[in-house]
């Protein structure tokens, strides 16, 4: 059995290190990168995804490869505004991210009371069972080596009710979309990885890695196998990225 690393098959005990070693080069530039590959519309879906999500005083949210901490800052947000109408005790939200300069990346930007930050794989959450009332993996589950894996610890540390999130980058059905979209993602963004992070090399991998991805209704086929009812996916920009959705039953 082999794991995908971009384009190429490798043995599933090497992708880690490789992944590793392309977040720790970008971590830097990381959230400056993802507002130029996309014209800051990332920040686009993020917000819909914290919405969906709907954050609750009182919640315990997991916040799988949450890297630099941009998505729990949201959830953080939206909670305390929550409890501030309503009262009621602040979220807890925990960002668990494998790679540790991603993290440090997070914290250097300022601690908030409701987050709290742990160097951990998504293969292998440490975290008890049935702990949480909702998981969001943003932009991280096609970096897994074992993605059914991942998916199984997701439905294992929520509790019976929890929701389930996942935004990736998917693929836009509209041909011309998608024509466009290859040659904007293989000719455009390794260059400006060049550019800007002096990493052409990574930005690759990522561009790649996009394509390795399944479409998404055989991701909402992984997601159903893993144990979640309701499943079900929202494109977002025509299909470039999708919010996938589902019950811990």
């Amino acid at each position: 059995m082999s794991a995908t690393f971009g384009f190429r098959d490798v043995d599933p005990r090497e992708k880690p290190g490789l992944v590793r070693g392309v977040f720790d080069r970008v971590a830097s530039r990381y959230d400056l990168m993802n507002d130029v590959m996309s014209a800051g519309v990332h920040r686009l879906w993020k917000d819909a995804t914290a919405a969906r999500l709907n954050p609750q005083p009182g919640e315990t949210i997991i916040d799988c490869a949450g890297g630099t901490g941009d998505m729990a800052r949201r959830f953080a947000d939206l909670a305390r505004r929550a409890r501030d109408r309503r009262g009621g005790e602040d979220a807890r939200i925990l960002v668990v991210d494998y790679n540790a300069e991603m993290i440090a990346a997070g914290r250097a930007r300022g601690l908030e009371p409701e987050i709290d930050w742990a160097v951990g794989d998504a293969q292998r959450l440490p975290l008890p069972d049935a702990c949480a009332n909702a998981y969001v993996i943003s932009f991280g589950i096609r970096n897994v080596t074992d993605i059914p894996a991942a998916l199984r610890e997701a439905r294992r540390v929520l509790k019976p009710g929890g929701r389930f999130l996942c935004l990736e980058f998917s693929r836009p059905p509209a041909p011309a979309l998608a024509r466009l979209y290859d040659a904007y993602s293989f000719k455009v963004i390794p260059f400006m990885g060049e550019r800007i992070a002096g990493d052409r090399e990574s930005y690759q991998y990522l561009v790649e890695s996009i394509r390795r991805f399944p479409d998404q209704k055989t991701f909402q086929g992984m997601i159903e196998a893993a144990g979640f009812s309701r499943a079900g996916y929202t494109n977002f920009t025509g299909g470039v990225a999708a919010l996938h959705h589902g019950w811990a039953a």
